[in-house]
């Protein structure tokens, strides 16, 4: 049975979690997709596709204005909304990418 085709991703595009508030815009992406972006374990969607908006009162995983990189650093995603869910690439955890240090002056 062939694996479901993974769409590829372009910088620009919106994803939306299935299942919580997480909204994210792609900045950066692999020239070939390994796998789906998910967000607690449910592949995100486009976000015109997105379900209504689930009410909020719990922790948020993903903070908005963060950028979050996979491992390799192929991947950047920009949460454009916070919610629940970890956010994954190909299974594997999206980190918080770190501030670039700014140039000192003196």
């Amino acid at each position: 049975m062939p694996s479901p085709r993974i769409p590829a991703l372009r910088p620009g595009d919106q994803l939306a979690s299935a299942t919580g508030t997480t909204r994210v815009i792609v900045i950066r992406a692999p020239q070939e997709v390994t796998g789906p972006v998910e967000c607690g374990g449910s592949p995100m969607v486009p976000a015109q596709d997105a379900p209504a908006a689930q009410p909020a009162g719990q922790t948020p995983d993903t903070l908005i204005g963060k950028r979050y990189v996979d491992p390799a650093d192929t991947l950047e995603l920009l949460c454009t909304a916070s919610g629940t869910g970890h956010l994954t690439y190909g299974g594997k955890p999206l980190a918080v990418k770190p501030p670039k240090a700014l140039p000192a002056s003196d």
